[in-house]
């Protein structure tokens, strides 16, 4: 047999039960009271524990009348036997509380004005399902790399992919330096900003040269994340176009928003994924939308 392919038959021999064998007998301090703890029988205990040490091809442990005590290769395999153990465990409470927990993701400013409401709502209305708001900046919130189960989003959303639902809008507003001379404004027009220096991120961002006539767009910057944008705005190198919900999420020391005109409103969207929605995504959009038109 190739030395790679025997090395992987060894490993699929290996099981989670050798594992916590190990760890209940070290723990125990002997195979009688670990087993005790495990609820099998010493014998089977020990007929385990030599299956493991010949999967691993190593002995683990030193055996006496009185106790075991693990070997040097026994301290390393303990080791990473409690952490291959955890993250099993974490893993099967994970699986079982999938339809217990909602993970909503947002690349930034989550719901805006909403978002404090919505998690009293939704913590009074589904006591039984935990909800959980989480930032990633990506596209889609986390929702294509699996770490949430809906995403609200406020750029288009590829729709063979997921399936999506309106739940408001929100006006456009300018960010500046505190210090700007626009600043003392009470609101900018879209055509003068096309004179500045647009910060944007382009992975997550809602503007674009489309906002402005074909062939007379600004001069774009691009920054990272929202705390780069917001960042450089702060020093004046540049101004940011941006939803209402950033104004309500993110006030900064130094940073000033001010309502943009003329400009479209900012459809915000929730998304998830189509075949295979979360069974509280429809009580999910039916809340922020009730939200978004309470304060509309």
């Amino acid at each position: 047999m190739h030395a790679r392919s025997y090395l992987y038959a060894r490993r699929m021999e290996l099981e989670l039960r050798h594992l916590r064998v190990l760890v209940a007998v070290v723990d125990a301090g002997s195979f009688t009271d670990g087993a005790i703890d495990l609820g099998i029988s010493q014998a089977a205990a020990s007929r385990t524990l030599i299956a493991l040490e010949q999967v691993l091809g190593a002995r683990l442990l030193h055996r006496t009348s009185r106790n075991v005590t693990p070997t040097t290769a026994g301290v390393q395999v303990l080791a990473r036997a409690r952490h291959l153990l955890a993250e099993a465990d974490d893993l099967m409470a994970e699986a079982a509380s999938g339809h217990t927990r909602l993970r909503i993701g947002h690349a930034w400013s989550a719901m805006g004005r909403h978002t404090l409401e919505f998690q009293r709502r939704w913590a009074a209305q589904y006591p039984d399902v935990e909800l959980h708001l989480i930032r990633t900046n990506s596209p889609t919130g986390g929702l294509a790399e699996g770490l949430c189960d809906l995403a609200v989003v406020r750029i288009p959303a590829d729709q063979k992919r997921f399936a999506t639902a309106v739940v408001g809008q929100e006006r456009r507003f300018c960010a500046l330096a505190a210090d700007d001379p626009w600043a003392r404004r009470r609101s900018v027009s879209l055509d003068e900003a096309r004179g500045r220096t647009i910060l944007v991120d382009r992975r997550t961002g809602s503007t674009t040269a489309g906002l402005w006539p074909a062939g007379q767009p600004p001069a774009f910057e691009a920054t990272q994340d929202i705390d780069d944008w917001l960042a450089i705005i702060a020093t004046g190198r540049g101004i940011g176009i941006t939803p209402e919900s950033t104004a309500h999420q993110y006030r900064r020391e130094g940073i000033v928003f001010r309502p943009l005109r003329d400009a479209p409103p900012i459809v915000v969207q929730l998304i998830w994924r189509r075949h295979d929605p979360h069974p509280s995504t429809h009580a999910a959009v039916a809340l922020l939308t009730d939200l978004y038109r309470r304060r509309s």
